[in-house]
């Protein structure tokens, strides 16, 4: 937990404008607003770094999204500008184009796309979104990962999704922390404290992880959990997904491959 939220959150409106003098003095922060607690805080946070005109909110709904109401208010609320880029179509036309192509279904065994795959194609293309919104910016934009410790733990991000992004402001901060952080900042509790879900499997988060993240952050913070089953779970998540943390790795020439 954190000792002093409003220094904290303090500490991260500076680095941000830290950032921005040394990677884009006049640019945007750009960032997808889902209407839950990280995009809304991360919002929060670049509006009191950069001044509210400086912060683009891409509404991205996929068709119709019931809870677009709430993307709507944190726009509203911290009066940023904002655009609603709909990529159901997007979507539908490379999915269609996948499970199409003959070739691809001999090579995978089947005629319809694996439910991974198709989880993780919309967070792929709505990042792809946000870059392009970004460099249609007079200025530039600098795009927002809104991931959080808790999350990065376990992997539970789109690897070139929504982990993805030019700077990340909330990736040391465990999911109590970041609630720490809103309450500080204001913002309507319906965001802050509204019940995680990735809006695309029709499970919250903490169904699909297995384990609740207040169960995670104790874990990770203390090394100590109740329930040896979940406890396995969380360890198993963590090993299998640190590939979403590390650089890519590259082969390094050595001396003897050169002249």
């Amino acid at each position: 937990m954190l000792k002093n939220p409003e220094k904290t959150k303090d500490r991260i409106v500076q680095w941000i404008r830290d950032y921005f003098a040394q990677n884009g003095p006049s640019c945007s922060a750009v960032i997808g607003i889902s209407g839950g607690k990280d995009s809304s805080v991360a919002a929060a946070l670049c509006a009191e770094a950069l001044g509210k005109d400086r912060v683009v909110g891409v509404l991205m709904p996929r068709g119709v999204q019931p809870d677009i109401s709430d993307s709507q208010l944190l726009v509203d609320t911290l009066q940023i500008p904002y655009v609603e880029i709909n990529i159901g179509a997007a979507v539908d036309a490379l999915e269609k184009t996948l499970e199409e192509n003959e070739k691809l279904q001999q090579i995978c065994g089947r005629t319809e796309m694996a439910s991974e795959a198709k989880i993780n194609m919309p967070p792929r293309i709505r990042m792809a979104t946000l870059y392009a919104v970004a460099q249609n910016l007079p200025n530039g934009g600098r795009v927002v990962n809104t991931c959080n410790a808790s999350e990065d733990y376990v992997g539970y991000s789109t690897k070139y999704g929504d982990a993805a992004g030019d700077f990340s402001p909330l990736s040391e901060l465990l999911v109590h922390e970041v609630l720490q952080v809103g309450d500080v900042l204001g913002l309507p509790e319906q965001l802050v404290r509204k019940t995680p879900s990735d809006g695309l499997s029709g499970m919250s988060d903490e169904d699909k992880l297995g384990f609740t993240y207040s169960m995670l952050d104790h874990y990770v913070l203390t090394g100590e959990c109740g329930d040896a089953e979940k406890k396995a779970r969380i360890d198993r998540l963590h090993v299998l997904n640190l590939h979403k943390l590390r650089l890519m790795p590259k082969f390094e020439l050595g001396e003897e491959d050169r002249n």
